[in-house]
């Protein structure tokens, strides 16, 4: 692995911020970030990723080869809750299981821009069809994630009308779960300025360049914020810590070892292309997945999914995991 790489992953401005954030919540500083701004951060980082790899798109164009790749983004996402969740059902219950096992087949956005800024500084290029990569890989993971529940449930309702349990069984309102999962508004805007930047090619690209130049400046503020964030929940996993911090950190590992194979063997991709794919693969959704369950699976605690990804996943890829999985890709 190469260390000068991998400390600078650790010593660039907006990872150091983020530790930053995590470190005022512990010596009880006042800092904070406004809610208003913290969700414009997160907007404009959406808008400007989705843009920018429109724009990539429109000079790479579309072939059965990027098709086939946006197809394997779109299957990994959808299997890995599935075996995440047997391995959590071990040690939760059903809806916090297929809650957790969601968020691990779901993607980081930020944690795929912190990727784009470590090939950037060691000057390797990637695809902007990877952007598109991501799109997919976000909702998959929800429907499998609620499919598992409703599955599971049966058999506790079932169980239930035997006597065997207390509890009421409802029926899902798959209409709205459908709509969240594929039109909740980090999907939208970031397929949306995906085709505007696919559209709008040269032309537009040069009139949103200096909109871009601000990218790694609103990337920093954003993850102070996470800093923030992620550090005011950790406390909430007294009791599973210890298991989940395992899980948080092996099954990442496993889904880049899958990735990474899958990049070299099958697809064939460049090395900035597949450490971006093998980051999607293992990362853990804060964003969209949290806010999906809480609507899809009420019974499932929020208090689980996003210290787990915010806290542990994330921290554990910026810190350890790129270096590494960039190191793996050309030792596998």
């Amino acid at each position: 692995m190469d260390i000068h790489l991998a400390i600078a992953n650790i010593l660039s401005p907006p990872v150091l911020f983020f530790f930053l954030g995590m470190v005022a919540v512990w010596v009880k500083s006042d800092l904070e970030i406004p809610k208003a701004l913290s969700k414009f951060f997160s907007l404009y980082l959406l808008l400007d990723i989705g843009f920018h790899g429109g724009y990539e798109l429109h000079h790479n164009g579309f072939s059965w080869n990027i098709v086939g790749i946006l197809g394997t983004c779109f299957l990994m996402a959808s299997i890995v809750p599935l075996y995440a969740f047997f391995i959590l059902k071990r040690k939760f219950d059903t809806a916090n299981a297929a809650a957790i096992a969601a968020t691990f087949g779901s993607i980081s956005a930020v944690t795929f821009i912190t990727g784009i800024a470590f090939l950037e500084s060691a000057k390797i290029s990637y695809g902007g069809y990877m952007v598109a990569g991501m799109a997919l890989m976000e909702s998959p993971a929800i429907i499998i994630g609620v499919i598992l529940f409703q599955v599971f449930k049966s058999k506790e309702a079932t169980a239930t009308l035997n006597g065997n349990n207390k509890g009421v069984y409802q029926r899902p309102k798959w209409g709205k779960i459908l709509n969240d999962a594929f039109f909740n508004g980090s999907v939208l805007l970031l397929v949306g300025a995906l085709i505007i930047g696919i559209i709008t090619g040269d032309a537009g690209w040069k009139a949103f360049k200096p909109f871009d130049a601000i990218f790694k400046g609103i990337l920093t503020f954003y993850l102070l914020d996470n800093g923030i964030v992620a550090a005011s929940r950790l406390k909430s996993l007294k009791g599973s810590a210890g298991f989940l911090i395992g899980f948080s950190i092996l099954l990442p590992v496993f889904n880049a070892t899958i990735a990474i194979f899958v990049s070299n063997h099958l697809l064939f991709l460049g090395e900035g292309d597949a450490l971006l794919f093998t980051i999607l693969a293992a990362s853990a959704s804060y964003i969209a997945v949290p806010a999906a369950m809480r609507l899809a699976i009420p019974e499932s605690n929020p208090a689980f999914t996003i210290p787990v990804s915010l806290g542990i996943v994330f921290p554990f890829n910026v810190i350890v995991g790129i270096p590494l999985y960039f190191y793996l890709i050309h030792l596998i």
